[in-house]
């Protein structure tokens, strides 16, 4: 028996959304499946998997266009397999202390693809962090790294739970 071939997307190269998928996309084949992590403009072509785990950053109230682009291309084939969407949002403690509820944009993405659900992780704003926006909130003191590894790694295992349970 082979296992799932699972795709991890992320639709940011900076901040905290390459780092939430290579986390996630970790936790996944530790539990067996066969998770790829890769950029959203990479993706073309999405028959090739099982399920998808689609994620994009979350700046002034709007997903990540990237990501939006990867379910445009590939929206008719999305609709036909299992679908997880994950934001990586704001610079601060409220997605550990809460559950956000995904933006408009999200939630259209949400219902247009079926998608099973969507979850938000804390965000990561840093010196290291490219772009004119990331530099003044790290000069006024509003970056930091705000990615919990625990939450993270909980989401990505009860994907696999999921995906391993008979249907």
């Amino acid at each position: 028996m082979t296992s799932k071939r699972v795709l991890v997307a992320y639709g940011t190269k900076h901040g905290a959304t390459a780092g939430i998928a290579s986390e996630i996309g970790r936790t996944l084949r530790e539990d067996g499946l066969d998770a790829v992590v890769v950029p959203a403009d990479d993706v073309n072509d999405v028959r090739g998997y099982d399920a998808v785990v689609l994620g994009g950053a979350l700046y002034a109230g709007h997903w990540s266009g990237k990501a939006k682009r990867c379910v445009e291309r590939n929206e008719h084939y999305l609709q036909h397999r299992p679908v997880y969407l994950f934001s990586s949002g704001p610079v601060d403690s409220s997605a550990e202390q809460h559950d956000i509820a995904p933006v408009p944009a999200v939630a259209r993405e949400m219902e247009r693809l079926g998608a099973r659900e969507h979850i938000t992780f804390g965000g990561s704003v840093t010196a290291s962090t490219p772009g004119f926006i990331a530099r003044a909130m790290v000069r006024a003191g509003k970056g930091g790294d705000f990615r919990n590894p625990e939450p993270i790694r909980t989401w990505a295992h009860h994907i696999s739970a999921e995906l391993a349970a008979p249907h």
